[in-house]
């Protein structure tokens, strides 16, 4: 009998079909698998092991937190401050001469490809390791240059950073400040740059709050802004600002403590005061000492904001907290202290991790934080010797 072709076209294309749908199926665990192990940020810390040179532990951040060692780590890399723009890790050595590139590698292990010699660039011969922040592009590096007769000031470096080295080249620096050392938030819209200190000099304390504007060839220039601060507590009292952090829509929150004008010594705990920011600058703030919130973890050393911009984390020699930012509105309490141990920085990635180090217990907190909810990630805390500084490569 002749066969139907018809009827073996068919059967030869459902077994290709199924041949397909078997194959397809199999693909998606594996894809799965690679999808859910793969790391979703590289983490780096600075410390110092013992006597000598600082190196820098990597680690390959799971979705669920849990850190695991790069490949090669820890690099004898001698850095303290560090920042990441996706492509480069740039660190300032202990010496305070020389900012490192370290091309990042796929599995977060660092590879040098240049140095250049920042100290060439302060003629005041204060050369210590110093903040480095960059823009929003990762195209521009600022450094907080220590200066002046007595090494009692600060100016702001301006570098453009070379995409096929990561060289540094030099666009000039800002006007002098005094008593003011602590790093940059660049807004938003990153124009504006906004820097704050609290510094108590021989007996009095001094507030102060600066605004910079970033050039079409990103130098930046101190402005005659002057942001409001809010009323005191009492008439006695005046509150003074010290660290700040940008959310993505042009608010900033900045801790504040109120100082005893007869005293100059702290009354009651730090607050936080949430500001907003116009296309020109200028800064505006809703927040009284009634509607601030207080914080749990004494001297504040740091603030990072979310990437939603929804959450804030407040770390400070008592330990870490978390807000919830609310933009314009009042900051509100969330968290009540995640450890009790000196924080001194903190950061996040774009997977509700916040990476946060204690240089006193040695230790290398992960948290998992959302606005519903919080957790310690599995593994967490991590020893470190003397950490000193933290950075996060989200991936």
């Amino acid at each position: 009998m002749k066969p139907n072709m018809k009827v073996l076209s068919l059967l030869s294309a459902l077994s290709m079909s199924a041949a397909v749908v078997q194959t397809t199926s199999a693909q998606k665990p594996a894809a799965q698998a690679a999808a859910s192990t793969a790391p979703v940020a590289f983490v780096y810390v600075s410390n110092t092991p013992g006597s000598g040179a600082n190196k820098v532990n990597a680690y390959a951040a799971a979705a669920n937190g849990k850190l695991t060692p790069v490949a090669g780590s820890p690099f004898a890399d001698n850095l303290t401050s560090m920042v990441v723009n996706g492509k480069y890790l740039l660190g300032s050595n202990k010496a305070g001469v020389y900012v490192a590139a370290f091309l990042i590698q796929s599995n977060g292990s660092l590879r040098w490809t240049t140095s250049t010699d920042v100290a060439r660039f302060n003629t005041s011969g204060c050369v210590f390791p110093s903040p480095l922040i960059l823009d929003h592009t990762g195209a521009n590096l600022y450094l907080a240059s220590t200066v002046g007769s007595l090494c009692d000031s600060t100016e702001h470096q301006s570098f453009t950073i070379d995409k096929p080295t990561g060289a540094l080249r030099f666009v000039g620096s800002t006007s002098q400040t005094f008593l003011f050392d602590t790093p940059l938030t660049i807004g938003a819209n990153n124009v504006y740059a906004y820097g704050t200190d609290c510094v108590n000099f021989q007996g009095n304390v001094t507030d102060t709050f600066h605004v910079y504007k970033r050039g079409s060839n990103g130098l930046l220039t101190l402005t005659a802004i002057n942001p409001p601060t809010p009323p005191p507590p009492t008439s006695g009292d005046f509150y003074c600002r010290s660290q700040t952090a940008a959310d993505p829509s042009n608010h900033l929150a900045v801790s504040v403590q109120a100082i005893d004008v007869s005293t100059s010594q702290p009354d009651g705990q730090p607050q936080l005061a949430t500001y907003t920011a116009d296309a020109s600058g200028n800064l505006t703030t809703p927040s009284t000492s009634g509607n601030m919130p207080g914080t749990a973890v004494g001297f504040v050393t740091n603030l990072s904001m979310s990437p939603s911009g929804k959450l804030l984390a407040v770390a400070g020699q008592s330990g870490l907290q978390i807000f919830h930012f609310n933009g314009s509105s009042p900051i509100t309490a969330y968290t009540g202290l995640l450890t009790s141990n000196d924080i001194e920085q903190c950061f996040w990635d774009n997977a509700n991790h916040l990476y946060a180090i204690s240089q006193n217990a040695g230790k290398l907190y992960v948290f998992t934080v959302t606005p519903t909810g919080f957790s310690q990630a599995t593994g967490s805390p991590y020893s470190i010797h003397a950490p000193a500084n933290i950075i996060v490569q989200p991936k």
